[in-house]
């Protein structure tokens, strides 16, 4: 009887089908008969779709931040996540900006386009940025600002292309700009157009350095606080340049041809804190300074002064309340320090706030 029995097992285990493990949690499931597959304790689910958004190829993506930098792109490329919040497609070869290029990106909020070769930018193709506070578009070969730009930039730097007008309509609707960086481009005076910046009244911060304009822009926000206009054509500065900038509290005039500063001009922007005049054509230090109240830095080196007089940067009186000076620069004029009288700076308290030195 027992010979039997071991018998009739050794036969069923011969005839048995050899087991094939088809996942890992097989050997958790009961037995199927067939051995076609498993039972439905754990049915198979298809996937439907990709699990996660997609990656631009060659970019890198990471926490809502899409980096497509030097890649050599000539477009922008396709399948962008529509959460990403900042694209950097610096460093490319991108030749226009299309309609549809940045479609369903409604949570961008930074856009850098800097050192491509950029022409074009249609009407349409930041209509879908309904977020965008930041655009970067400087190095590139733009002959105009774009138009229909985001309500909500803040700021905007187009610095280096080949801008040569500013139209009254270019910023228009644009109120919540606080920076605009426009250094670098072939614009002069005429094509400034009186109102460009009407409206901007959050408006903080201008650059238009290295260009060809002659004079200071009118029409200017009253709600700046720096303006920098260096290395440009300018002649002189006069009172209704600077007229209603009552916030400005840094001046850059570095490297132009100005030869004088009208008296009252620096009245008209009482809480001026610095003011750069240096690499200019001054004979003699600008009227007002000994007045003003809070400025405390005078750039006046490499400039043509020869004199200094005792009340060109103080107050007659002792009992004026003017802020201290912390730097005072006057090297690199034909003035000789020793011919400066030393009650010419009474209201200077540091003496290394004062930089002097010979003519050359």
């Amino acid at each position: 009887m027992k010979a039997t029995i071991i018998l009739t097992l050794l036969v069923t285990f011969c005839w048995a089908k050899p087991f094939h493990q088809k996942g890992l949690f097989d050997f958790m499931l009961e037995d199927d008969p067939s051995g076609d597959g498993p039972t439905d304790i754990f049915p198979q689910v298809e996937p439907v779709g990709p699990v996660g958004p997609t990656c631009p190829f060659r970019c890198q993506c990471h926490l809502r931040v899409v980096q497509c930098s030097d890649l050599g792109l000539e477009q922008v490329p396709k399948d962008i996540p529509t959460d990403t919040t900042l694209l950097d497609l610096q460093n490319n070869k991108i030749t226009e900006i299309k309609d549809g290029d940045f479609k369903n990106l409604k949570n961008l909020h930074a856009l850098i386009l800097v050192n491509n070769k950029i022409k074009s930018v249609s009407s349409g193709a930041f209509a879908p940025l309904t977020k965008l506070e930041r655009l970067y578009l400087s190095k590139n070969n733009l002959k105009e600002l774009p138009t229909n730009m985001p309500k909500t930039l803040q700021e905007l730097r187009v610095h280096e292309n080949l801008i040569t007008k500013l139209k009254k309509s270019s910023f228009d609707g644009l109120n919540n700009m606080i920076v605009v960086e426009l250094g670098t481009n072939p614009i002069d005076s005429s094509g400034i157009e009186k109102g460009a910046f009407q409206g901007m009244k959050k408006l903080s911060y201008i650059r238009i350095a290295d260009t060809n304009i002659t004079s200071i822009p009118k029409g200017l926000p009253s709600s700046l606080t720096e303006l920098h206009l260096d290395g440009n054509q300018i002649s002189k500065v006069d009172s209704e340049s600077l007229n209603g900038l009552n916030n400005l509290a840094k001046l850059g005039l570095s490297l132009n041809n100005i030869a004088s500063v009208e008296n009252g001009s620096i009245a008209n922007v009482p809480h001026l804190r610095e003011l750069h005049l240096d690499h200019n054509s001054l004979t003699q230090v600008p009227g007002g300074l000994g007045e003003h109240k809070y400025i405390q830095v005078v750039y006046l080196h490499n400039n043509k002064i020869a004199a200094v007089g005792t009340n060109d940067f103080c107050p007659p009186g002792y009992n004026t309340k003017k802020a201290s000076y912390s730097g005072v620069s006057l090297f690199s004029n034909p003035v000789q320090y020793w011919e400066i009288q030393p009650v010419a700076f009474r209201c200077i308290y540091e003496r290394s706030a004062i930089q002097l030195g010979n003519y050359k």
